[in-house]
């Protein structure tokens, strides 16, 4: 690592507040998440800590292992002159090109990219006493969030469902024998719009038969129905489907946008994926160029993902950033839910997020 950089690395467990399951892996088993919190130190700026986090999940192939050995390779690609935090403009222009060296240095790596981008914004923005979202020029209005329910049997997700009804939307994880009647059974309890994400677990013999369903029930959009790389699959139910079919794990970073025109009506974008806040700003952006519909997604983060993700989150047409209130203690404040449901962005310099004493 570059000797200008001091870089701490913190491993969290933290419970939910209620089980949480999706349909493509154990995720969530023991009803536990892993997330990797960092704080960057620089030579050249005395006194300030850049704080990040990082969601590694091994199903894009990184774990609480490799982020540290990958975290060491990219800080050793960069300078700390190489981030201006002179004023906010070289700032934001230092950002971008730290990220365009993290990315010639090492495909991939979304989460270990993530927390380092993020606690260099959260740095830069301590600097110039700036918060991140006009360190990038973007707007403090910001969509309102929904609300996650994960897969379970169709009365208990009811159930959280009525506990969750102050928000405008629920998204509820499918993907599995219940689906319809999961879905049936939230609609009974909760009049708002419904979004199902099927996390890969649905075939187009399954999705086929669910669609009328689906509209019937008032369901808003489909999320990921099948394994990443069925575009085949993807663009006949979208042809088929009213709905709008949302691309996640299909859209990882910006270079998969390309490949999805014409295939979805919309990408789900998220920090841990794409590599933090700048390349979710640049992949946002792109992709409205493109034509595609925007969803600012989330992993179960604390309070500093969220409030990363909802820098940029003015971006979006629909937001899901909801990690933090998935979790039975978030140890981070600073990052506040109106009672819209729309988290609101302050003055307070870089993330205006710090630990709970």
């Amino acid at each position: 690592m570059n000797p200008g950089w001091d870089l701490r690395t913190r491993i969290l467990r933290i419970p939910y507040r209620d089980p949480f399951r999706i349909a493509r892996d154990s995720h969530g088993e023991g009803g536990t998440m892993t997330t990797v919190i960092v704080e960057l130190v620089s030579d050249r700026l005395p006194g300030l800590v850049g704080l990040g986090e990082g969601y590694p999940d091994a199903y894009y192939g990184e774990t609480t292992a490799t982020m540290p050995v990958v975290m060491d390779m990219l800080l050793g690609a960069v300078h700390t002159a190489d981030l201006d935090a002179s004023d906010p403009v070289a700032a934001a222009a230092s950002l971008e090109a730290i990220a365009a060296a993290f990315d010639r240095t090492i495909r991939g790596h979304g989460a270990a990219k993530c927390a380092l981008d993020i606690a260099l914004h959260d740095l830069a923005g301590k600097a110039t006493r700036t918060p991140v979202h006009r360190l990038l020029g973007l707007s403090a209005e910001i969509p309102p969030t929904d609300f996650t329910l994960g897969l379970d049997e169709p009365a208990v997700v009811a159930q959280r469902a009525r506990r969750a009804a102050r928000f405008p939307a629920l998204k509820i994880k499918v993907g599995g024998p219940a689906d319809l009647a999961t879905l049936a059974a939230v609609r009974a309890v909760y009049d708002g719009p419904i979004r199902v994400d099927a996390n890969t677990g649905w075939t187009p013999e399954t999705a086929a038969p669910l669609i009328p369903e689906l509209v019937r029930l008032g369901v808003e959009l489909i999320e990921q129905p099948f394994p990443p790389r069925r575009y085949d699959w993807l663009l006949d139910l979208q042809a088929a489907s009213p709905l709008p079919i949302v691309a996640d794990e299909s859209a990882v970073s910006i270079e998969d946008l390309d490949a999805l025109v014409g295939i979805v009506d919309g990408v789900n974008v998220k920090l841990a994926k794409c590599g933090g806040v700048g390349p979710a700003a640049r992949m946002l952006e792109r992709a409205r160029e493109l034509g595609f519909r925007t969803f600012l997604g989330c992993m179960e983060e604390t309070r500093v993902g969220i409030a990363a993700s909802a820098a940029v989150a003015s971006l979006a047409e629909w937001v899901d950033l909801d990690g933090c209130l998935l979790l039975a203690d978030d140890p981070f404040e600073g990052l506040e839910l109106g009672d819209d449901c729309r988290w609101r962005l302050t003055d307070a310099p870089g993330l205006g997020v710090a630990a709970r004493p």
